[in-house]
Protein backbone atom coordinates (compact mmCIF):
# COMPACT_ATOMS: atom_id res chain seq x y z
CA UNK A 1 0.00 0.00 0.00
CA UNK A 2 0.96 3.51 -0.78
CA UNK A 3 1.62 5.92 2.28
CA UNK A 4 2.92 9.83 2.75
CA UNK A 5 6.24 10.27 4.69
CA UNK A 6 9.17 12.50 4.98
CA UNK A 7 12.41 11.95 4.06
CA UNK A 8 15.17 14.36 4.37
CA UNK A 9 12.77 17.91 3.59
CA UNK A 10 11.28 15.97 1.09
CA UNK A 11 7.85 14.79 0.63
CA UNK A 12 7.87 10.82 -0.33
CA UNK A 13 5.43 8.36 -1.47
CA UNK A 14 6.43 4.79 0.30
CA UNK A 15 5.10 1.54 -0.10
CA UNK A 16 4.32 -0.34 3.20
CA UNK A 17 2.78 -3.63 4.07
CA UNK A 18 -1.30 -3.57 4.37
CA UNK A 19 -1.75 -4.10 8.10
CA UNK A 20 -3.49 -7.43 9.35
CA UNK A 21 -6.77 -6.77 11.21
CA UNK A 22 -6.15 -7.52 15.34
CA UNK A 23 -8.19 -7.51 18.13
CA UNK A 24 -9.93 -4.41 19.40
CA UNK A 25 -9.16 -2.84 16.01
CA UNK A 26 -10.15 -1.75 12.82
CA UNK A 27 -9.07 -2.67 9.59
CA UNK A 28 -9.82 0.72 7.39
CA UNK A 29 -9.69 1.16 4.21
CA UNK A 30 -9.00 4.71 3.54
CA UNK A 31 -11.07 7.58 1.35
CA UNK A 32 -9.50 10.73 2.41
CA UNK A 33 -7.27 12.14 5.05
CA UNK A 34 -6.58 15.68 5.70
CA UNK A 35 -3.25 17.36 6.21
CA UNK A 36 -2.87 19.36 9.52
CA UNK A 37 -0.11 22.38 8.32
CA UNK A 38 0.90 23.32 11.40
CA UNK A 39 2.20 19.98 12.61
CA UNK A 40 3.01 18.16 9.30
CA UNK A 41 5.09 21.03 7.64
CA UNK A 42 7.01 21.16 11.14
CA UNK A 43 7.95 17.31 10.22
CA UNK A 44 8.75 18.12 6.60
CA UNK A 45 11.26 20.90 8.16
CA UNK A 46 12.60 18.44 11.04
CA UNK A 47 13.31 15.48 8.54
CA UNK A 48 16.83 15.54 7.97
CA UNK A 49 18.47 11.73 7.55
CA UNK A 50 15.12 10.18 8.72
CA UNK A 51 12.09 8.77 7.80
CA UNK A 52 8.45 10.47 9.48
CA UNK A 53 5.18 8.87 8.47
CA UNK A 54 2.98 11.67 8.22
CA UNK A 55 -0.68 12.42 9.04
CA UNK A 56 -3.19 11.70 12.16
CA UNK A 57 -6.64 12.93 10.63
CA UNK A 58 -8.71 10.80 8.28
CA UNK A 59 -11.52 8.97 7.40
CA UNK A 60 -12.52 5.33 5.93
CA UNK A 61 -14.71 2.00 5.33
CA UNK A 62 -14.33 -0.78 7.62
CA UNK A 63 -12.72 -3.30 6.21
CA UNK A 64 -12.37 -5.75 9.12
CA UNK A 65 -13.41 -6.04 12.72
CA UNK A 66 -10.66 -7.30 15.46
CA UNK A 67 -12.04 -10.02 18.05
CA UNK A 68 -14.18 -7.90 20.63
CA UNK A 69 -15.30 -5.16 18.56
CA UNK A 70 -18.55 -4.01 19.12
CA UNK A 71 -20.65 -1.10 17.92
CA UNK A 72 -19.00 -1.60 14.88
CA UNK A 73 -19.42 -3.76 11.21
CA UNK A 74 -17.73 -4.24 8.06
CA UNK A 75 -18.76 -1.70 5.52
CA UNK A 76 -19.45 1.07 8.29
CA UNK A 77 -17.65 4.44 7.36
CA UNK A 78 -15.54 5.71 10.01
CA UNK A 79 -13.77 8.92 11.03
CA UNK A 80 -10.35 8.25 12.78
CA UNK A 81 -7.72 10.15 14.79
CA UNK A 82 -4.18 9.85 16.40
CA UNK A 83 -0.62 8.91 15.02
CA UNK A 84 0.91 6.36 14.87
CA UNK A 85 -2.57 4.68 13.67
CA UNK A 86 -3.45 7.10 11.20
CA UNK A 87 -1.93 8.41 8.98
CA UNK A 88 -1.72 9.04 4.93
CA UNK A 89 -1.63 5.63 3.95
CA UNK A 90 -4.30 3.33 2.00
CA UNK A 91 -4.94 1.18 4.99
CA UNK A 92 -5.10 2.20 8.45
CA UNK A 93 -5.37 -0.56 11.53
CA UNK A 94 -6.95 1.82 14.14
CA UNK A 95 -7.73 1.14 17.90
CA UNK A 96 -11.57 1.37 18.13
CA UNK A 97 -11.49 3.91 21.40
CA UNK A 98 -9.83 6.48 17.91
CA UNK A 99 -12.95 5.73 15.54
CA UNK A 100 -16.27 7.33 15.47
CA UNK A 101 -19.40 6.24 12.72
CA UNK A 102 -20.06 9.01 10.36
CA UNK A 103 -23.61 10.17 10.03
CA UNK A 104 -25.18 9.86 6.65
CA UNK A 105 -25.52 13.49 6.49
CA UNK A 106 -21.46 14.08 6.72
CA UNK A 107 -19.58 14.14 3.63
CA UNK A 108 -15.86 12.31 3.30
CA UNK A 109 -14.43 15.00 2.77
CA UNK A 110 -16.11 16.50 6.20
CA UNK A 111 -15.73 13.21 8.04
CA UNK A 112 -11.69 13.39 7.28
CA UNK A 113 -11.64 16.86 9.36
CA UNK A 114 -12.44 14.71 12.38
CA UNK A 115 -8.88 15.13 14.42
CA UNK A 116 -8.89 18.62 13.80
CA UNK A 117 -12.23 18.74 15.04
CA UNK A 118 -11.17 16.85 18.05
CA UNK A 119 -8.24 19.33 18.76
CA UNK A 120 -10.59 22.68 17.95
CA UNK A 121 -13.19 21.14 20.92
CA UNK A 122 -10.39 19.84 23.24
CA UNK A 123 -8.84 23.37 23.49
CA UNK A 124 -12.33 25.22 24.23
CA UNK A 125 -12.75 22.65 26.46
CA UNK A 126 -9.52 23.04 28.21
CA UNK A 127 -10.50 26.75 28.69
CA UNK A 128 -13.69 25.79 31.07
CA UNK A 129 -15.99 28.74 29.36
CA UNK A 130 -19.35 28.49 30.31
CA UNK A 131 -22.79 30.15 28.37
CA UNK A 132 -22.44 33.63 27.62
CA UNK A 133 -18.82 33.95 28.19
CA UNK A 134 -16.25 35.72 26.13
CA UNK A 135 -13.22 34.12 24.23
CA UNK A 136 -10.69 35.50 21.88
CA UNK A 137 -9.21 33.43 19.30
CA UNK A 138 -5.88 34.98 17.98
CA UNK A 139 -4.67 32.49 14.88
CA UNK A 140 -7.17 32.15 12.18
CA UNK A 141 -5.16 28.82 10.43
CA UNK A 142 -7.12 25.77 10.10
CA UNK A 143 -7.49 25.11 14.11
CA UNK A 144 -8.02 29.11 14.35
CA UNK A 145 -11.02 28.35 11.90
CA UNK A 146 -12.34 25.79 13.42
CA UNK A 147 -12.15 26.42 17.20
CA UNK A 148 -13.89 29.87 15.93
CA UNK A 149 -16.50 28.31 14.68
CA UNK A 150 -17.25 26.01 16.99
CA UNK A 151 -17.32 28.27 20.06
CA UNK A 152 -19.47 30.52 17.81
CA UNK A 153 -21.93 27.58 17.51
CA UNK A 154 -21.93 27.05 21.37
CA UNK A 155 -22.85 30.72 21.57
CA UNK A 156 -20.03 31.87 23.28
CA UNK A 157 -19.09 36.06 22.33
CA UNK A 158 -16.59 35.23 19.50
CA UNK A 159 -13.70 37.72 18.53
CA UNK A 160 -10.75 36.29 16.50
CA UNK A 161 -7.62 38.26 14.96
CA UNK A 162 -5.56 37.49 12.23
CA UNK A 163 -2.81 38.87 9.91
CA UNK A 164 -4.27 37.90 6.93
CA UNK A 165 -7.00 39.16 5.19
CA UNK A 166 -8.68 36.31 3.88
CA UNK A 167 -8.59 34.56 6.80
CA UNK A 168 -10.07 37.21 8.78
CA UNK A 169 -12.80 37.45 6.01
CA UNK A 170 -13.31 33.62 6.25
CA UNK A 171 -14.52 33.49 9.80
CA UNK A 172 -16.65 36.81 9.12
CA UNK A 173 -19.13 35.41 6.57
CA UNK A 174 -19.85 33.07 9.78
CA UNK A 175 -21.11 35.77 11.77
CA UNK A 176 -18.27 35.58 13.56
CA UNK A 177 -16.85 39.49 14.77
CA UNK A 178 -12.70 39.38 13.64
CA UNK A 179 -9.78 41.83 13.03
CA UNK A 180 -6.82 42.32 11.47
CA UNK A 181 -4.86 44.10 14.33
CA UNK A 182 -5.04 43.08 18.12
CA UNK A 183 -5.43 46.76 18.83
CA UNK A 184 -8.96 46.35 17.05
CA UNK A 185 -9.16 42.69 19.06
CA UNK A 186 -8.33 44.57 22.48
CA UNK A 187 -11.00 47.68 21.80
CA UNK A 188 -13.39 44.89 20.61
CA UNK A 189 -13.25 43.01 23.15
CA UNK A 190 -13.55 45.91 25.86
CA UNK A 191 -16.45 47.01 24.22
CA UNK A 192 -18.02 43.43 24.64
CA UNK A 193 -17.57 43.03 28.17
CA UNK A 194 -18.09 45.99 29.90
CA UNK A 195 -14.29 46.49 30.01
CA UNK A 196 -13.90 43.88 31.99
CA UNK A 197 -11.46 41.73 29.72
CA UNK A 198 -12.18 38.29 27.96
CA UNK A 199 -12.57 34.99 29.80
CA UNK A 200 -10.44 33.64 28.03
CA UNK A 201 -7.62 33.83 25.06
CA UNK A 202 -6.85 30.90 22.84
CA UNK A 203 -3.38 31.60 20.94
CA UNK A 204 -3.51 29.78 18.18
CA UNK A 205 -0.57 31.11 16.13
CA UNK A 206 3.06 29.63 15.86
CA UNK A 207 6.34 31.27 16.18
CA UNK A 208 7.76 30.38 19.82
CA UNK A 209 8.74 33.22 21.70
CA UNK A 210 6.13 35.60 20.64
CA UNK A 211 5.33 39.10 22.03
CA UNK A 212 1.07 37.66 22.03
CA UNK A 213 1.94 36.01 25.36
CA UNK A 214 2.69 39.46 27.20
CA UNK A 215 -0.30 41.05 24.87
CA UNK A 216 -3.00 38.50 25.89
CA UNK A 217 -2.45 39.10 29.19
CA UNK A 218 -3.91 42.41 28.88
CA UNK A 219 -7.13 41.43 27.52
CA UNK A 220 -8.32 39.11 29.84
CA UNK A 221 -10.63 40.09 32.70
CA UNK A 222 -9.39 39.61 36.36
CA UNK A 223 -8.83 35.71 37.18
CA UNK A 224 -8.91 35.11 33.43
CA UNK A 225 -7.51 32.33 31.15
CA UNK A 226 -4.73 32.43 28.51
CA UNK A 227 -4.79 28.93 26.43
CA UNK A 228 -1.83 27.87 24.56
CA UNK A 229 -2.95 25.95 20.94
CA UNK A 230 -0.69 26.51 19.09
CA UNK A 231 3.39 26.42 18.59
CA UNK A 232 3.75 28.91 21.54
CA UNK A 233 6.52 29.34 23.66
CA UNK A 234 4.94 29.87 27.35
CA UNK A 235 7.16 33.28 27.96
CA UNK A 236 4.55 35.07 30.48
CA UNK A 237 5.74 38.04 32.55
CA UNK A 238 4.93 36.89 36.26
CA UNK A 239 3.65 40.75 37.37
CA UNK A 240 0.79 40.77 34.88
CA UNK A 241 0.14 37.24 35.88
CA UNK A 242 0.11 38.31 39.57
CA UNK A 243 -1.80 41.26 38.99
CA UNK A 244 -5.01 39.44 37.34
CA UNK A 245 -4.16 35.91 39.31
CA UNK A 246 -4.51 34.84 35.32
CA UNK A 247 -4.37 31.43 34.67
CA UNK A 248 -2.40 29.32 31.90
CA UNK A 249 -3.40 26.64 30.56
CA UNK A 250 -1.92 24.75 27.38
CA UNK A 251 -4.53 22.58 25.44
CA UNK A 252 -2.67 19.05 24.21
CA UNK A 253 -4.10 17.11 20.93
CA UNK A 254 -7.82 15.88 20.78
CA UNK A 255 -8.63 15.18 24.03
CA UNK A 256 -8.15 12.57 27.39
CA UNK A 257 -6.38 9.33 25.95
CA UNK A 258 -4.14 10.86 23.79
CA UNK A 259 -0.72 9.32 24.45
CA UNK A 260 -1.85 6.59 26.83
CA UNK A 261 -1.09 3.54 26.02
CA UNK A 262 -3.68 1.72 27.55
CA UNK A 263 -6.65 3.73 25.52
CA UNK A 264 -4.95 3.89 22.61
CA UNK A 265 -2.44 0.91 22.27
CA UNK A 266 -4.56 -1.36 24.44
CA UNK A 267 -8.04 0.15 23.22
CA UNK A 268 -8.96 0.43 26.77
CA UNK A 269 -12.11 3.05 26.71
CA UNK A 270 -12.62 5.40 29.76
CA UNK A 271 -15.53 4.81 32.09
CA UNK A 272 -17.74 7.51 30.37
CA UNK A 273 -19.26 8.64 34.10
CA UNK A 274 -15.92 9.54 34.51
CA UNK A 275 -14.00 11.22 31.97
CA UNK A 276 -17.20 12.35 29.72
CA UNK A 277 -14.66 13.57 26.74
CA UNK A 278 -12.29 11.42 25.32
CA UNK A 279 -10.32 12.26 22.30
CA UNK A 280 -12.93 9.88 20.23
CA UNK A 281 -15.62 10.99 22.22
CA UNK A 282 -14.89 14.80 21.34
CA UNK A 283 -14.76 13.34 17.16
CA UNK A 284 -18.11 12.22 17.59
CA UNK A 285 -18.87 15.62 18.47
CA UNK A 286 -17.14 17.43 15.74
CA UNK A 287 -19.29 14.80 13.61
CA UNK A 288 -22.63 15.66 15.21
CA UNK A 289 -21.70 19.48 14.94
CA UNK A 290 -21.41 18.96 11.12
CA UNK A 291 -24.44 16.85 10.57
CA UNK A 292 -26.56 19.11 12.50
CA UNK A 293 -25.16 21.74 10.04
CA UNK A 294 -23.67 23.97 13.23
CA UNK A 295 -21.04 24.38 11.87
CA UNK A 296 -19.81 25.32 8.59
CA UNK A 297 -16.09 23.27 7.31
CA UNK A 298 -16.77 24.03 3.49
CA UNK A 299 -14.38 26.37 3.09
CA UNK A 300 -11.85 23.84 4.49
CA UNK A 301 -12.20 21.31 1.73
CA UNK A 302 -11.13 23.52 -1.49
CA UNK A 303 -7.60 21.50 -1.82
CA UNK A 304 -7.94 18.23 -2.73
CA UNK A 305 -5.20 15.46 -4.38
CA UNK A 306 -4.56 12.23 -4.82
CA UNK A 307 -2.23 10.12 -3.25
CA UNK A 308 0.07 10.15 -5.65
CA UNK A 309 0.18 14.32 -6.22
CA UNK A 310 0.37 14.66 -2.21
CA UNK A 311 3.88 16.49 -2.59
CA UNK A 312 2.12 19.31 -4.87
CA UNK A 313 0.50 19.89 -1.53
CA UNK A 314 2.97 20.45 1.12
CA UNK A 315 4.49 22.88 -1.26
CA UNK A 316 1.73 24.47 -1.93
CA UNK A 317 1.25 25.36 1.98
CA UNK A 318 4.87 25.61 2.01
CA UNK A 319 4.84 28.16 -0.49
CA UNK A 320 1.72 29.88 1.74
CA UNK A 321 -1.40 29.16 -0.53
CA UNK A 322 -4.62 31.01 0.14
CA UNK A 323 -6.00 27.23 1.06
CA UNK A 324 -5.17 26.40 4.58
CA UNK A 325 -5.52 22.44 3.87
CA UNK A 326 -5.08 19.59 1.38
CA UNK A 327 -7.68 16.45 1.53
CA UNK A 328 -5.26 13.55 -0.07
CA UNK A 329 -7.73 11.21 -1.74
CA UNK A 330 -6.60 7.60 -1.66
Amino acid sequence: MKKVVAENHEIKIVEDDKPEVQPNYLLIKTEVSAISPGTEMTALNTSESRSLTLGYSAMGTVEACGEDIEGFKEGDQVSCYGAPYVKHAQYLLVPKTLCSKVPSSVTSEEAALGGIGAIAIHALRTAKLQFGETVAIVGLGLLGQMIARIAHAASYQVVACDLDEKRVNMVRKEGIQAHLSTDDLYKDVLSMTEDHGADAVLLCTGGKKSPLTHESLNWIRDRGKVVIVGDVEPDFPRNLMFVKEAELLISRAGGPGRYDASFEKDAVDYPYGFVRWTEGRNVSEYLRLVAEKRINVQPFLEGQVTVDNAADAYQRLNDHSDVLTYLIKH
